[in-house]
């Protein structure tokens, strides 16, 4: 259920489980942990989604079970942020919960112009993962993180990239594409110098 793909020094990860909205099982965020570990490296890191959602965030029942208070969720984040290239989340369609943990730890997020963002886990009576709040509030602010997180407001692609939540609005059929090219200088860079410059954000 998710599919790993390299190609131009760059490794393209898809979750690949559109008929369940690409919702989360426990296997897959270590799927998706193991995939971003493969991708060291590479000079780019690409996530995206088949269908048109992205994550729907953690599947009902693995959560009802006790995948939503699971390690992997901020081990995954952590991967993702940690990545010495640059990393994209190219984001097709709409971005649930904790899904959102490792779109906002990529470096740049596209998102289809149909998408909406929203975190319901406080709803549910579920604490966020401990970084999401760090990252959510560096993007947007604390007053706009709080209302994702705390209130579970839900937002449309125009909004968030209104709030500085995403960077594009790119058609669905072109954020791979567009993904590429926004990464076709670091393809063709010499890696210790996409390292050095790595840190330099971290």
């Amino acid at each position: 259920m998710i599919k790993v793909q390299q190609q131009d020094k760059t490794t393209l990860i898809t979750l690949n489980r559109p008929e369940k909205a690409n919702a989360l099982t426990e296997q897959m965020l270590q799927d998706l942990c193991n995939a971003v570990d493969t991708a060291e490296g590479q000079h780019g890191l690409i996530l995206t989604g088949s269908g048109t959602v992205f994550s729907a965030g953690a599947d009902l029942e693995a959560a009802r079970n006790g995948l939503a208070l699971s390690t992997l969720w901020e081990e995954l984040s952590f991967k993702v942020a940690q990545f010495k290239g640059m990393s994209i989340a190219a984001l097709n369609g709409t971005v649930a919960g904790g899904a959102n943990g490792m779109a906002i730890a990529c470096d740049i997020r596209l998102v289809a112009p149909h998408a909406k963002f929203f975190y319901p886990v406080m709803k549910l009576g579920i604490l966020p993962q401990a970084s999401d709040p760090i990252r959510m509030q560096r993007l947007i602010g604390p007053a706009k993180a709080k209302l994702l997180i705390m209130a579970g407001e839900k937002i449309s692609a125009s909004t968030a990239l209104d709030w500085g939540l995403v960077d594009y609005i790119v058609e669905p059929e072109a954020l791979i594409e567009e993904a590429f090219d926004l990464l076709s200088d670091c393809i063709h860079a010499d890696f210790e110098h996409i390292d050095t410059i790595s840190k330099m954000f971290k």
